[in-house]
């Protein structure tokens, strides 16, 4: 039994010894004899539930796979069997993860070729991590004072208005041209028989369906999503039905251009990286562009050749921390990755696991800390291509984690956590001093309803837990990738005979100075995203390699997932699977940005003393059958000299080892 859960018990007895003498008795009356025995009960449960929950993830619903050579993990059986066929072929983990994103966009796994891609990447022979930025950004035009005089409050959830310029071709390219060793037209092979024509899974099929009433908007959507659309019964099932093989000629199309334009370019003597760059060319700036912005511009949407063209993916150093000496890798502020290097940094200041795995105590510490890094990530996160310079230094001093944890109450949620003040660790005062005295959380009543009659229509969980899918891959040379690719899922404007269905990323945007100063649209800007892969190395060598989807709980999980291995000592399977929680008193990074204060999700299995004892801190508790999130990972076994990889039972999530 834990400290924190001793405590609570005692508390329990010592109020009902303070009951009696209250009411003059020298021993406990029978009400008070009854209520001990019941605490008595309760104690017994606790020890119990403890022992089981020190027990549950000794065991896994689905076995870790294990390899020598390499391990691919997606988030469809099929994007892990395109990585196999890869490796198979002789390629690296960037080869292989790049022909699992081909994939995952031809299949619409929560994403399209319009998206965004953003990766990190361990290269063997620098021994560094590297950062890959391949976020779209705001095309002309997009700004504020535009929507607005469209009478709309932000950017719709879907639609050619919601689009950002497409960034996960540019990332693929410049990714494999870079870092591979393979041809385009090797890694792009899987993903062209895919377009060709598969077997639709059921959820596919019916997430399709379900939304055919936004798809029928767009006549090229319509025509490649809705096969069997029937204006005289509208009604009917509209979308593939399951296990029907859905063919995409226009997607098939334009991979094809793509891979002549390589083939092209080696026949006139360019060499393999130069070729990747001519298919480049010819998606940003060729006959593929000039295709896909007639018909963004026939829908009303705002990106122009000229877009496509300044647009760049972008090579960075990733930032970092350590948490107990070892080193966790994160993507800059450009997505939400800072946040869980600022969680590790609070945490280092306690006793992890003394606390116990999903103790009263340990939840409310890692809700705390979230509240405090997630008000942080929310007013100071942005583009940092663009001006204001985010304070990234400041933010990710154990000096400044120190100062904010000193705000935690031990006992009691607090609701309203504002932003700290991270200039003073970075040696510089607070240019936006007035605007973060005058911070305001906006606040979103739960079970609110969301607009259906127009292109607004997700409720506030649906955009909290929004898209996403992740790959990761790794190979006995020491590549390791780990990608959370998303953006262009269904429902998709499709650009024309393209096949490319755009990106709605363009609504994490603020729309205002007062939420986040460097986060307000801005033509040429990217949108601060909630897309977080994550790396850690443990004497300079890799050691995790692991991303999950959903939208704004995606560092809530990461950071439990790490835990689970670091401190409680789970395997990577394990790790996938355990019960997390997932807090909602956070800024969702789509439509108007609310938060819900005190809401927090704990696995159904979850005992009631807990509960009991989170309510009485003042958390609204819920509960789901499976919270872990659909956690894909790579643990690098330095002293077996093997790997060993997970995929959460949470969806869909597959892997293959060898």
């Amino acid at each position: 039994m834990t400290c924190g859960k001793v405590a609570h018990m005692k508390y329990l007895l010592n109020n009902s010894s303070e009951k009696a003498s209250m009411h003059g008795f020298s021993v406990l009356s029978v009400p008070d004899l009854f209520a001990v025995r019941f605490l008595i009960i309760l104690l017994f449960l606790y020890l119990g539930t403890s022992s089981l929950q020190a027990q549950e993830f000794k065991h896994s619903k689905k076995p870790p796979l294990h390899g020598q050579h390499w391990v691919a993990v997606g988030g469809k059986p099929l994007t892990a069997s395109a990585g196999s066929r890869i490796f198979n072929q002789g390629g690296n983990a960037v080869d292989a993860a790049s022909a699992m994103l081909a994939v995952s966009a031809t299949i619409w796994d929560t994403m399209g070729w319009g998206g965004e891609t953003q990766a990190l990447i361990h290269d063997p022979r620098s021994g560094k991590v590297i950062a890959i930025n391949a976020l779209g950004a705001a095309p002309t035009n997009a700004t504020p004072e535009k929507y607005r005089s469209m009478g709309m409050a932000h950017p719709p959830d879907y639609g050619p208005l919601a689009a950002v310029i497409p960034g996960t071709p540019g990332g693929l390219l410049v990714m494999l041209a870079e870092y591979g060793s393979m041809s385009l037209t090797d890694v792009l092979a899987p993903a062209m028989e895919l377009a060709e024509g598969y077997p639709i899974e059921q959820v596919k099929a019916e997430t399709i369906q379900l939304y055919k009433d936004l798809i029928k908007l767009w006549p090229d959507s319509k025509r490649v999503l809705l096969p069997h659309y029937n204006p005289l019964n509208p009604n009917s099932w509209s979308a593939p039905r399951p296990g029907e093989i859905f063919r995409q000629p226009e997607l098939l199309n334009t991979l094809v251009r793509l891979v002549d334009a390589e083939q092209q370019a080696l026949q006139s003597g360019l060499n393999r990286k130069e070729a990747i760059y001519a298919a480049y060319e010819r998606f940003y700036r060729g006959d593929i562009a000039t295709e896909m912005i007639a018909a963004i511009q026939d829908g009303g949407g705002l990106i122009t050749l000229a877009d496509l063209d300044q647009w760049q993916v972008y090579i960075e150093e990733p930032v970092s921390t350590t948490y107990k000496g070892i080193e966790v890798f994160k993507l800059n502020s450009w997505v939400q990755g800072p946040v869980m290097l600022q969680m590790l940094n609070m945490l280092e200041n306690y006793d992890v696991k003394g606390m116990g795995y999903n103790s009263p105590e340990y939840i409310h510490t890692l809700y705390q800390v979230m509240n405090l890094a997630f008000a942080d990530r929310d007013f100071y996160y942005g583009d940092p291509y663009y001006p204001p310079v985010e304070p990234i230094a400041g933010l990710l001093s154990k000096d400044y984690a120190r100062q904010r944890i000193n705000e935690i109450d031990k006992n009691a949620n607090q609701i309203l956590v504002k932003p700290g003040d991270p200039y003073p660790f970075q040696g510089e005062s607070n240019p936006y001093s007035l605007l973060l005295e005058q911070w305001q959380p906006v606040i979103e009543p739960r079970g609110a309803v969301a607009t259906v009659d127009s292109l607004n229509t997700m409720d506030h969980d649906q955009g909290f837990l929004a898209g996403t899918t992740s790959i990761q891959t790794a190979d006995k040379e020491g590549w390791v990738v780990s990608i959370t690719p998303s953006g262009g899922w269904i429902p998709a404007y499709i650009a024309g005979t393209t096949g490319i269905g755009l990106s709605q990323r363009l609504q994490s945007f603020v729309m205002s100075p007062d939420q986040n100063p460097f986060n307000v649209m801005e033509p040429g800007k990217r949108p601060r995203a909630t897309l977080t892969p994550s790396m850690a190395l443990k004497n300079g060598a890799p050691f995790l390699s692991f991303a999950v989807q959903g939208g704004d709980t995606q560092e809530q999980n990461l950071l439990q997932f790490f835990l689970n291995i670091v401190e409680f000592g789970m395997d990577v399977q394990q790790a996938t699977e355990a019960a997390n929680i997932n807090s909602y008193q956070v800024h969702s990074s789509f439509g108007n940005h609310a938060m819900q204060p005190g809401r927090l999700v704990l696995r159904a299995d979850t005992s009631i003393p807990v509960r009991l004892r989170l309510g009485e801190m003042g958390y609204q508790v819920e509960t789901e059958e499976l919270t872990s999130g659909p956690i894909n990972g790579i643990f690098i076994d330095q002293r077996q000299g093997s790997m060993m990889g997970g995929s959460s039972n949470y969806g869909d999530d597959y892997g293959i080892a060898w």
